[in-house]
């Protein structure tokens, strides 16, 4: 069964589509206006192997949030929808990722209850031009629609976009494995109570 989703969503602020192959190769073609995101969700994409794609017509002119927050609610959406009634999953996936001086601890649980633990401290307020309280803007959108506890901790780091990135490859790496069918246990929904 193809695990794919296909997300349209448009607002007075956005007009974003996006697609997600979750058992994809990594291929990636990304335009949301906004070019760290963009260069986020290529490494998401190539890292978590899922194949993505996202074009967003926002209102960059305010500045990037809204576009920022729509796509992380389109992102959670599109894995929402892919994973279906989540038979087989892993569900559980952790991982302490290093991207040089940085360190970052990422765990998730697609439990069907939404909630970010996300400790951070980014040493800039932006990363160019892109603001970087807008991570975990884009992190709390996600979660919200997805319906996925995610924790984010930055255990050492000093660059704000090795942060950023770190934090980016370590959530890719986690929702790969979270995602991933057990062989062993296809069939079934990896919770005592029946569903999630």
């Amino acid at each position: 069964m193809m695990r794919v989703s296909e997300i349209t969503r448009e607002t007075a602020e956005t007009k974003i589509s996006l697609s997600l192959e979750l058992d994809g190769s990594g291929k990636s073609t990304v335009n949301t206006g906004v070019g760290f995101l963009d260069h986020m969700l290529t490494l998401f994409a190539r890292h978590g192997r899922f194949d993505l794609t996202v074009s967003c017509d926002g209102d960059t002119y305010v500045d990037d949030h809204h576009s920022v927050e729509d796509i992380g609610i389109c992102l959670g959406t599109a894995f929402s929808q892919a994973l279906g009634d989540m038979r087989g999953i892993n569900r559980y996936a952790s991982i302490i990722l290093p991207m040089d001086e940085t360190l970052i601890l990422c765990a998730a649980d697609i439990s069907g209850r939404a909630y970010l633990g996300f400790s951070a401290a980014f040493s800039s307020e932006k990363i160019g031009t892109f603001d970087t309280e807008l991570v975990e803007e884009f992190f709390a959108a996600f979660v919200r629609t997805a319906g996925i506890t995610l924790h984010i901790k930055k255990l050492d780091g000093t660059n704000s976009h090795h942060i950023a990135e770190g934090i980016f490859k370590a959530f890719a790496r986690t929702m790969k494995e979270a995602v991933a069918i057990d062989e062993r246990f296809r069939d079934e929904i990896p919770s005592t109570k029946g569903v999630l």
